[in-house]
């Protein structure tokens, strides 16, 4: 190897060697602006380094995140480029059933650089998610005056309160500065006629729903008032019905105790009462003894006792 060889040889080696110490300088500084915040990562572990100026960290062991902390936002309802509302997000109901557009505005800043970067992989996402739940949270508690004209500053009040709160649960890094409402106006007109449609629909159903509980209600007395009335007759007749029938077994068991002891008038009294019933008008004659002489009788005083007779011999009564 010649003299020439060798020096441009070296020559690498040196430009090789300076760039080294180069790049090992370049990563072995860094810089923090004001309001901004680094985190830095050593073998995995982060730590965050908040002054601002120039910082020496150790190159190739350690990485660097910087992370911007100064106030940022992002629209809800509308699209903050052009302009043009967003019906997906603005559109809501209220407690009184009135469709409303509400447009608002969401200042944030990062709190903890470390949470914002690895305590999830949206953070601004979750915030956004979880400003419209709140919002429509609220408005839906509200009536639609208040949420166009006088409660704007309460419901503002209310939501920052409510994310704030939910914020804390998450835990992911993010604080909420301000959230305000830009613009809040009735929906458009095919919303508002689909609107009252559903709102027609309503009412036609809590007119059915009154009307059917009308029916029922002047109905029922008057179906309750029958069922009493049927009920009370056949508790009345089957008080009758008993009371004939153990008046019967009581009649019958007295005539049978009449029959033993006298069997021949007591079947001539039964023959002559069935008579009276069958043939009410029914005159009885009875010859005397000779043939000559004849009497009569009604049949019914065989019943009263008002006419005594010499009773005839067994042979003289129907069998």
């Amino acid at each position: 190897m010649d003299k020439t060889t060798k020096t441009v040889l070296k020559g690498v080696g040196i430009a090789v060697a300076a760039i080294a110490v180069l790049v090992v300088l370049f990563n072995s500084f860094y810089t923090i602006k004001e309001q901004e915040q680094a985190v830095v990562t050593t073998f995995g572990v982060p730590d965050t380094v908040s002054e601002p100026g120039l910082h020496v960290k150790i190159p190739f062991v350690q990485q660097v995140t910087k992370v911007n902390t100064t106030i940022k936002g992002f629209a809800i309802g509308y699209d903050e480029v052009t302009g043009m509302s967003r019906e997906d997000e603005s559109l809501m109901i209220t407690s009184d059933y009135n469709f409303v557009n509400v447009d608002f505005y969401v200042e944030y800043k990062v709190s903890d650089p470390i949470k914002a970067l690895y305590a999830s992989q949206e953070p601004v996402k979750i915030l956004k998610n979880m400003a419209q739940s709140c919002i429509r949270s609220v408005v839906g508690r509200n009536l639609v005056d208040s949420v166009i004209t006088t409660g704007k500053n309460e419901i503002q009040a209310e939501i920052k309160e409510k994310i704030i709160a939910e914020l804390e649960v998450q835990n992911i890094g993010i604080q909420l500065v301000n959230i305000t409402i830009q613009d809040a106006e009735p929906p458009t007109t095919e919303v508002m006629e689909a609107f009252k449609a559903v709102e027609t629909a309503k009412q036609g159903k809590e007119t059915a729903i009154n009307n059917a509980n009308k029916y029922r209600n002047e109905k029922l007395p008057n179906a309750e008032a029958q069922i009493d009335k049927i009920l009370k007759e056949a508790e009345a007749k089957k008080e009758a019905r008993m009371n004939e029938a153990e008046g019967q077994a009581a009649r019958f068991n007295a005539l049978y105790e009449e029959y033993i002891k006298y069997p021949l008038i007591t079947k001539q009294r039964m023959y002559y009462e069935t008579m009276e019933k069958l043939l009410p008008d029914l005159k009885l004659i009875i010859d005397s003894s000779d043939g000559s002489v004849k009497k009569w009788l009604p049949l019914d005083s065989w019943n009263t006792g008002s006419v005594t007779t010499p009773a005839p011999a067994d042979s003289e009564i129907p069998q």
